[in-house]
């Protein structure tokens, strides 16, 4: 689905008390960030908020206003402070309902299972109007509505989820990279980053510094969505380094 050199962007809303006490540490971030950039789509932005009501709708509303795609982790399980599906259905202007499909989908999931109990139900609810997003693992489905995709906290759920969606949404050339490493201090190349990247308007340029076998070096990291302006940009950033007499490793170090 990807389509000339538009950017398709999206954000990530990370949804819970248990992130933000550190009790559990996120994983979902990473994986929402490759999997989108596959698709051809960059994610902008990322939000780790509290179970809380007005902290979710306002992200929600702030977010899916200003990217193409939003996405959320965390909050639709069986308990009490699961409110993501009600803050969203809130945020959207909507009711939340019980989804005839989803209710479906887990009565047969815990047939066997010791049944559909009233909290086991509350993962059949979602925005009216929203659709499903399968779950191959616990039966409990994630949910689309809009350009909003709500989807499990547990990681492997999750990924399990974004692989239904893969390939169903549109996006744009995705962004590819090259690694140059080089043993120099940050602050003796900034003005050839920056002159670089000014010379190459579709490629950005990130700086990432360490310190290793006693000295100073860093990782540049060439971004774009052309192929021809990716490698053009790599063979100046290399030439560049070359004539300081700091010669670049491909790959990085």
């Amino acid at each position: 689905m990807a389509s000339s050199l538009r950017i398709f962007t999206a954000a990530l809303v990370v949804i819970g008390d248990e992130i933000l006490s550190g009790r559990t540490h996120d994983k979902n971030i990473a994986q929402v960030a490759t999997w989108l950039q596959i698709q051809g789509i960059r994610l902008k932005e990322v939000r780790v908020v509290a179970d809380d009501t007005d902290a979710i709708v306002e992200a929600v509303n702030t977010l899916r206003a200003r990217n193409d795609y939003l996405f959320t982790t965390g909050g639709i399980g069986p308990t009490h402070d699961d409110i993501t599906v009600d803050a969203i259905a809130q945020a959207l202007g909507v009711p939340a309902m019980v989804h005839p499909e989803a209710r479906a989908i887990l009565e047969g999931y815990y047939e066997t299972r010791g049944g559909l109990t009233e909290a086991r139900l509350r993962m059949a609810r979602t925005p009216e109007g929203a659709s499903l997003i399968p779950n191959r693992y616990t039966g409990a489905p994630g949910i689309r509505s809009g350009n909003v995709f709500i989807m499990a906290g547990v990681p492997s759920i999750t990924a399990g989820m974004l692989d239904a969606l893969s390939g169903e949404l549109e996006g744009g050339s995705p962004l590819l990279s090259e690694t140059v490493g080089c043993w120099v201090g940050e602050s003796e190349v900034a003005d050839l980053l920056r002159e670089t990247e000014k010379a190459f308007e579709t490629c950005q340029i990130g700086s990432y510094p360490f310190w290793a076998e006693g000295r100073t070096g860093a990782n540049f990291v060439i971004r774009s969505v052309s192929a021809d302006d990716l490698a053009a940009c790599t063979r100046a950033m290399v030439d560049g380094l070359a004539a300081m007499g700091r010669p670049a490793v491909p790959g990085g170090i």
